[in-house]
């Protein structure tokens, strides 16, 4: 090693172009690394020659080449390891596009089959429209029916449900406002009564629980004797609170036959009417009718201007104008024309006006006492409907009694068999005389009138009668029984005889 004497000059020259070829080609940080690799697994050999006896430039050359070679396999080996990085990389990225692949063929499964349910839908959807455009016309063609029979307009009677709903309203305001008949007091309440103000003067200091305290144990202490007044005052009102109250449920459940009887009555009356109506408007086509107006009814006056129109009508038409034009020229001429020219058109139209106001004086009076006669009628209906309605209740009574009757009856003509023919009848009371002599004169005064609203005129005829006009009916139904009892004894004494002789 000493005998080699290495130069000096030359040395750094070369390092500087070594330096400037290093400068020109900078290794990227990868190659860096790969070229670190690849000296450390080189030996040292392999990077330095071994030192020889040649010229130090050769040795110089020879190390700048074998360090390209080492730099050549190091850049072969980083291309191979990218290589191999890049189609690992590709490889992955190959996977992934294939999963998203298979990810993209179930979405399309799926939105395939939401097309589908959706298709599916629609269809359906469009079905539900075309019904209900089917049903729209079948209901539209139907309203049109109705449309047709729009003007139909009943003429019945609805009174009785009208009293009736006036009634329960009364009830009610009577249950609000106490003028409802009360209960009975116990005969306690009455004697607590009429002992209070005692006790209370006797007990200035005492409340009223210590007044009812010391009453309740007075009222066990007191006779028979000293109650008897008060239970048979309370026995008293008992029995005219309970027939009142009899009363009043027997004339409610008499209006309820009535009101279902005329329910049944007035939907027939409905039907035929409407029927009736029907056909009309069949033949009559869609003519619309006028409202009706009331032909007494004033018609109100023509103001100034239209009476000065009326004047000029005549001269303007016979110059061949047409209504419009009168129209525009009378307008023109009436804004045209002075206040002493108009003065007599308005003077007119002001009599008219004060003779319109005296005649709808006069025809507002008219129809108040229409108002007040309809009003009366309506109240002698109201009774009709009532003695209607007891009729009714009466026959249900009957009926009722009839249907109890029919098995005793049956009984009784097991037992007796046979009947004497000859035995008299009983005579009819003073009621039914009247009522067989009342009814044929109101069949002739009122031909078509049914059974039940014949009988409740009788029965309210029969209840307006004096007494001495009953005097006369009673007499004759006297005079029958009279005679009924005398043809009983005779045959009762026919009979005894009868059976005397069989014997």
């Amino acid at each position: 090693m000493a005998d080699v004497a290495l130069p000096t000059s030359p040395i750094p020259a070369k390092k500087k172009n070594s330096r400037k070829v290093l400068k020109q080609k900078k290794a990227s940080t990868s190659e860096a690394n790969v070229l670190a690799q690849a000296l450390t697994e080189s030996s040292p050999a392999e990077i330095l020659p071994p030192p020889s006896e040649t010229d130090p430039m050769k040795e110089n050359s020879e190390i700048l080449s074998s360090a390209k070679k080492v730099k050549g396999k190091a850049a072969r080996g980083g291309k191979q390891q990218a290589a191999a990085k890049q189609q690992e990389s590709f490889d992955k990225e190959l996977e992934q596009m294939q999963e998203m692949l298979q990810q993209l063929k179930l979405e399309k499964e799926k939105t395939e089959e939401m097309l589908k349910e959706k298709d599916d839908m629609l269809k359906a959807r469009e079905e539900e429209l075309e019904n209900k455009g089917k049903e729209q016309e079948k209901l539209h063609a139907e309203l049109k029916k109705l449309q047709k029979l729009k003007e139909f307009k009943p003429n019945l009677n609805f009174q009785i449900l009208k009293d009736n709903e006036q009634d329960d309203k009364d009830k009610k305001k009577k249950k609000k406002g106490g003028a409802e008949k009360k209960r009975p007091s116990q005969p306690y309440i009455l004697w607590y009564k009429d002992q209070w103000a005692e006790m209370k003067k006797e007990n200035p200091n005492a409340d009223f629980k210590e007044v009812s305290v010391i009453l309740g144990a007075k009222w066990k202490t007191v006779s028979a004797e000293e109650k008897k007044p008060y239970e048979e005052k309370y026995q008293a009102e008992k029995e005219a609170y309970l027939q009142v109250m009899a009363k009043e449920k027997r004339e409610t459940e008499a209006m309820k036959l009535l009101e279902e009887d005329q329910k049944q009555k007035t939907a027939m009356e409905l039907l035929e009417q409407y029927l009736q109506f029907k056909h009309e408007v069949e033949d009559q086509g869609n003519k619309k009718t006028k409202k009706e107006k009331d032909p007494l009814k004033p018609k109100q006056p023509m103001s100034a201007f239209f009476i000065y129109s009326n004047e000029r009508r005549a001269a303007l038409v016979a110059e061949n104008k047409n209504v419009l034009e009168v129209a525009k020229i009378t307008g023109e001429e009436w804004k045209n024309m002075t206040e002493k020219k108009k003065a007599p058109y308005e003077k007119m139209a002001k009599k008219n006006k004060e003779h319109y106001l005296i005649e709808m004086e006069a025809y507002k009076l008219k129809k108040e006492e229409e108002a007040s006669h309809v009003k009366k009628e309506e109240e002698e209906l109201l009774k009709l409907h009532k003695q209607e309605a007891m009729q009714l209740l009466k026959k249900k009574e009957k009926t009722e009694n009839i249907i109890k009757k029919t098995k005793e009856i049956k009984q009784q003509k097991k037992k007796d068999q046979t009947v004497d023919p000859n035995k008299p009848k009983k005579p009819a009371s003073s009621f039914l005389l009247f009522s067989k002599e009342t009814r044929k004169s109101l069949m002739q005064e009122r031909p078509g009138t049914n059974n039940s609203t014949i009988t409740a005129l009788i029965s309210v005829k029969w209840k307006e009668l004096s007494e001495e006009e009953r005097q006369v009916w009673n007499a004759k139904a006297a005079e029958a029984m009279d005679a009924y009892k005398k043809e009983m004894e005779e045959y009762n004494k026919s009979c005894a005889a009868a059976v005397g002789t069989s014997a």
